[in-house]
């Protein structure tokens, strides 16, 4: 998948996180702000990359600021900001976990 324009999703309420998706050359650059950073980050990370594999992203800037989101969360709101920074209008329902 190929990022064309940014894109939003989420909020910064208590058990939400807010994704912003923007496009960049190069590599994958992906950052993490948590609340709760010491105790979830890596698994946190792994949700996050694991979403971004599946959909097939290899460029861009991935900024998660995360209020301590359960994984489906994170995983439903990445989705959501992925589809709206690719342009596409329907889910790619195969890469949906």
């Amino acid at each position: 998948m190929k990022i064309i324009n940014q894109a939003l999703a989420g909020t910064m309420e208590s058990s939400d996180l807010m994704v912003k998706i923007a496009p960049a050359d190069g590599e994958l650059d992906v950052v993490i702000h948590s609340e709760v950073i010491k105790q979830f980050g890596e698994q946190i990370r792994q949700v996050v990359m694991e979403t971004l594999a599946s959909f097939g992203v290899t460029q861009g800037l991935i900024i998660i600021e995360d209020k301590g989101a359960l994984d489906c969360v994170i995983r439903a709101r990445l989705q959501t900001a992925l589809l709206r920074a690719s342009g596409q209008a329907l889910p790619i329902w195969e890469v949906l976990k």
